[in-house]
């Protein structure tokens, strides 16, 4: 299940086990792979077996924990059908994180608890309105990876990337084989650095930039074929020789290429709140490093515009600074949910050298004990791996307190990471699924947990033979 197959895929592993002992000669063992049962029925409730394992020990593990928080994600399947999905991030005594598939809740008749901005944090009808609404105090943050690729589209260039967007569809649209040939020839004949162009997704962090980037390093082969094969494009040549155009392609290229590294940044499973926030606040720093250089017309961190400059010579780039102030703007409004947990990220990057007395009362006393121990002064371990250190003993309350901090969920990538996998298990080919066995499927191929199977096994009283 860990690779998502179909479950119809057991017999067809069980007759290659067959023909393989038999192109041995052990005809024996051939005989008892014959008896192991692996019809679609049976691998059905194995799957199920090991389903209801994992599902227990995560209840143990959240019965037995420090802390935990939850993230949840919702999105629509291939049958159109909303599925919520709701992991749990729990953090042990020693610091061991779990990031493990809570439940799998499928929407067929409402929509009301979703994933993105107002629907999920609305104070009425969205999840925090909920909680508010059942008396449930605890801290919320809207997913810091959403938050980041909201910021990307403030950038007013739109019509620039709809432009863009066009000029590709039209080379390698769906029904565009015969051109899609024809552009990849000519690229073979003009030796271009690259095969083909990219098609972008909005659903897709990156694909934006990946596109631009593509785009704009065969903006003179795509003029060319335009120009030599494309009927009726007089208008989209007309662009790709204007240098308006080109300045805000080459600016959009670069600038979301520096949001494409920030978004890398923020993705990975078990990243704590402070790693990913100390990210935000260096891509903030970038921004003003931006507007400082464009404002002396210095392309040094705009490659794309450096490229472009060079050749058309005396091409300025200093009014792009207003699109960097505003940018910068919607990441302060943005996350400025995040700026509550401002001190605690502080104390926790920095413990040795914060000041003390502006710290929570009841952590001054073993700050000033901390502060003072030689060897976690020399110590070079940083984040997480420091609080390890500490003594529980010695530092019962700092220790309780980053237990709590490290259990919190910033992002919702690893909803993202199993809505990958849900894709892939429930597909056009297996649109059929019942939400208990795609429930089922998806907590076996998203965990990170060992499966017991011995004792799947003994809780068997007499294995079942294949007949």
């Amino acid at each position: 299940m860990k690779a998502k197959k179909a479950l119809s895929d057991g017999e067809l592993i069980k007759n290659c086990a067959i023909k393989m002992a038999e192109a041995f000669n052990e005809n024996k063992v051939g005989n008892k792979f014959q008896t192991v049962p692996l019809s679609k029925q049976t691998v059905t409730r194995r799957l199920e077996d090991i389903s209801n394992q994992i599902s227990n020990n995560v209840k143990d593990i959240i019965a037995n924990c420090s802390y935990f928080s939850i993230a949840l994600d919702e999105s629509t399947d291939v049958s159109d059908t909303n599925q919520l999905l709701i992991f749990v991030r729990a953090i042990k005594e020693d610091f061991t994180i779990f990031e493990e598939l809570l439940k799998v809740c499928s929407l067929h008749s409402t929509t009301r608890v979703t994933d993105g901005a107002k629907s999920m944090t609305g104070t009425i009808s969205g999840f925090v309105g909920f909680l508010r609404q059942n008396q449930i105090t605890v801290p919320t943050l809207h997913c810091i990876i959403h938050q980041e690729a909201l910021c990307a589209k403030s950038i007013k260039l739109s019509t620039t990337m709809a432009t863009v967007t066009k000029i590709t569809n039209l080379i390698r649209g769906g029904n565009r084989s015969l051109t899609h040939r024809k552009f990849l020839t000519l690229l073979e004949e003009m030796d271009s650095a690259y095969g083909d162009l990219l098609l972008h997704t909005e659903v897709r962090w990156l694909s934006r930039g990946k596109c631009l980037v593509r785009f704009f390093e065969l903006r003179h082969e795509i003029a060319t074929f335009l120009r030599e094969e494309v009927t009726n494009s007089a208008e989209l040549q007309n662009d790709l020789e204007d240098v308006e155009f080109l300045r805000n392609l080459a600016f959009l290229t670069d600038i979301t290429q520096h949001l494409n590294v920030l978004n890398l940044q923020l993705q990975g499973k078990k990243q704590t709140i402070c790693q990913m926030v100390g990210f935000v606040d260096s891509f903030r720093k970038k921004l003003h490093l931006f507007k400082s250089a464009l404002d002396k017309n210095n392309l040094l961190h705009f490659p794309c515009c450096r490229k472009l400059s060079e050749e058309e010579e005396g091409l300025e780039f200093r009014d792009y600074t207003e699109i960097i102030e505003d940018l910068s703007s919607e990441f302060d409004r943005r996350f400025n949910d995040f700026e509550s947990f401002r001190p605690d990220i502080s104390l926790f990057s920095n413990p040795i050298h914060c000041d003390i007395e502006s710290q929570p009362g009841h952590l001054q006393l073993e700050l000033c004990e901390l502060q003072c121990d030689p060897s976690l002064n020399t110590s070079q371990v940083t984040g997480i791996d420091f609080w390890k250190l500490l003594s529980p003993e010695r530092y019962p309350l700092l220790r309780n307190w980053a237990l709590k901090l490290c259990s919190v969920f910033a992002s919702t990538y690893i909803c993202e990471t199993a809505f990958s996998s849900l894709k892939h298990v429930k597909s056009k080919n297996r649109n059929r699924l019942s939400d208990v066995v795609l429930s089922h499927i998806l907590r076996v191929a998203t965990s990170q947990l060992e499966v017991d199977f011995m004792s799947l096994v003994s809780s068997f009283m007499k294995p079942q033979c294949s007949h």
